[in-house]
């Protein structure tokens, strides 16, 4: 009995310690808010105290007493003071329906609280924003290269001394660069060659072949004997060969074109990581789909178009736009598509729309004389004959208040075959400036996308006058350091505009593909900020579900809100919407930033190169 005792006793001190250690970097970073929330038995007089202390240090730095602070630290300092305000508001604890502060408290005053280290994290790094000791400047990426001390130059000496410090920011944004070469460099020309061949000999087919749009329509892997040319063409992991097949066997969409199987480097590898990933789908989202398949129109519908679509066809969310889906398929799916809930699999039965429900539709659009803007997408219009593409621009085109039509269309980077002279003439024909415009969106979504082929099809678009977009889906597969600054340098040099960055977000089936938030802000600030103007047009966007989009730039559409216990964030989004109307904002809770840089050093990344990412909210 007293050996179990001690036993007894022995293991609890060890456990104590164990729970000491595990938060002691969170307490050491911040040992008056440790102090502050051990010393209170009552719990909600330990949040009056720390609201007391949050605001009586807010107040040390906005007097400026000691000018003991910088002004670029002052400006994060105030944020993570807001930040740590709106977690233990009793506000939004309501709105979160958890109490952030509770599971701190808990800590404090027994050592220990039912949280993952993903939580503890969050509030290590929270604790040293808050107390100016923030790990943001320099940027990792800027290591090794010193500012000169301007304020000692001036005129042409101050010039050439910045000009010297931004030409070496240049040339180290060219490390970053070189890791995510395109499609048009020759060494990668020559493998996508081989690539071309195997896939023509094993479907024994020409060149002429290869080059005609239907031949790659008809030629579309998505069934078991495609899965069996796909392992004949590159090789497969054993993960995406699984998920491959149990797509296939449960009828879940699937499907690659000859084209983008050619893009794929014979061993998987770092640099066609993101395009295995678009198409490929992973187990979790296969057994979500397959969870869901009876109900899938309600549970993977995440934007609500069930709510938003006033007649066949439509959607609507916004004033002066809305959009048209003719054609209800693509010919190869997207693991991550929005519509992964309406769409089967490529060129499936029923597909297209019937001629009377598109009349239907665009006879709507005639009614409604306050929309400008029409959006054709899909699935993808262009999957059309030429006959129904030229009949739908001509009718929107007899609308005089339709100002713009928009195609949406991943053709140009999985068929672009499709985009022929005869195609583009018909585009010519409704692109009339002064009068009505016609533009051209498309979707790539990394370096390794970019051909000749999709380049050539861009100028043939662009020679009749157009404008091509990009939105971007900013996935884990394309998150890495400067690799989407690489993609939008690749979309200028063959004509297009990069438009809108979607953040990766919300569906539940495809968590695996999330990013947190802070990262595509982190990317934004750190990384987009250093190109030139032109090649950083693209907006940073969340879809709110049913309102649309928010501007995640934008501090009054969003804010932090919660932690949960497992490290996720809780983020309130303000919808555009609330402006016109009383909306409420939409709760959201992200993936964790340390499960996110876990998987990013698997990856092979140095997560040192992303360190502040703690520090963007």
């Amino acid at each position: 009995m007293i050996r179990e005792k001690a036993v007894h006793i022995l293991f609890k001190i060890k456990e104590g310690k164990r729970m000491r250690v595990r938060w002691k970097d969170c307490w050491d970073a911040d040992p008056a808010i440790y102090k502050l929330l051990q010393e209170n038995d009552d719990f909600e007089h330990a949040r009056t105290q720390l609201i007391k202390r949050l605001e009586e240090l807010d107040w040390v730095y906005r007097r400026d007493v000691d000018k003991a602070i910088e002004s670029w630290k002052y400006i994060l300092v105030k944020e993570s003071i807001r930040c740590m305000k709106n977690i233990i508001s009793q506000r939004n604890e309501r709105l979160a329906e958890n109490s952030t502060l509770r599971h701190l408290w808990n800590a404090a005053r027994t050592g220990d609280a039912e949280v993952t280290d993903d939580f503890i994290e969050e509030f290590v790094h929270l604790f040293k924003a808050i107390n100016g000791n923030a790990e943001v400047y320099p940027p990792h990426f800027m290591r090794g290269i010193r500012s000169p001390d301007f304020e000692k130059y001036r005129g042409r000496a101050a010039a050439q001394k910045r000009s010297e410090f931004l030409e070496r920011i240049g040339r180290r944004m060219d490390e970053y660069l070189v890791k995510y070469p395109t499609g048009l460099k020759s060494d990668i020309i020559e493998k996508r060659k081989e690539n071309r061949q195997r896939i023509l000999t094993l479907l024994n087919a020409t060149e002429d072949d290869w080059n005609n749009w239907k031949w790659q329509f008809d030629n579309v892997f998505k069934d078991r004997r495609g899965l069996e040319i796909i392992k004949q063409v590159i090789k497969l992991t054993p993960a995406e060969e699984k998920g491959i097949a149990l797509a296939i066997a449960h009828k879940i969409p699937f499907g690659v074109t000859p084209h983008y199987l050619s893009l794929m480097d014979e061993e998987p590898n770092s640099h066609d990581f993101a395009v295995r990933r678009q198409v490929f789908p992973p187990a979790p989202y296969i057994n979500s789909m397959i969870e869901h398949k009876r109900d899938r129109k309600v549970a993977f519908d995440f934007m609500r178009e069930r709510d938003t679509s006033p007649t066949k066809l439509v959607t609507r969310r916004y004033p002066r736009v809305a959009i048209v889906k003719p054609y209800d398929s693509c010919p190869q799916i997207c693991v991550y598509c929005q519509r992964n809930w309406e769409i089967m699999s490529p060129f499936y039965e029923g597909a297209q729309a019937s001629q009377e429900d598109i009349d239907k539709a665009i006879d709507w659009f005639a009614e409604h004389e306050s929309l400008m803007d029409v959006l054709i997408t899909g699935g993808d219009p262009l999957v059309m004959s030429n006959e129904g593409i030229e009949y739908m621009l001509k009718r929107f085109s007899e609308i005089p208040h339709i100002y713009n039509i928009r195609i949406a269309t991943r053709i140009p980077i999985t068929v672009p075959q499709r985009i022929t002279e005869e195609l583009c003439d018909i585009f010519a024909q409704y692109n009339d400036i002064g009068k009505q415009t016609l533009c051209m969106v498309t979707h790539c979504i990394h370096p390794y996308e970019v051909t000749w082929e999709t380049a050539n099809a861009i100028k043939r678009v662009k020679m009749r006058g157009l404008q091509v977009y990009n939105q971007q889906v900013f996935a884990f597969a394309n998150s890495r350091r400067f690799e989407t600054a690489a993609l939008r340098i690749a979309l200028k040099k063959i004509g297009i505009d990069p438009y809108y960055n979607f953040n990766m977000k919300g569906k539940t089936e495809i968590e695996s593909y999330a990013v947190p938030v802070a990262r595509i802000l982190q990317e934004q600030k750190e990384e987009a900020r250093l190109l030139p103007g032109v090649y950083r047009t693209d907006e940073a966007v969340f879809n709110v579900p049913f309102l649309g989009k928010n501007y995640l730039k934008a501090w009054q559409e969003h804010e932090l809100i919660s932690l949960l216990p497992d490290g996720r964030r809780v983020y309130s989004f303000h919808p555009w919407e609330k402006n016109i109307a009383r909306t409420k904002p939409y709760i959201y809770t992200d993936v964790t930033i340390k499960d996110y840089l876990e998987k990013l050093a698997e990856r092979g990344e140095d997560v040192e190169e992303y360190k502040s990412i703690w520090y963007y909210y």
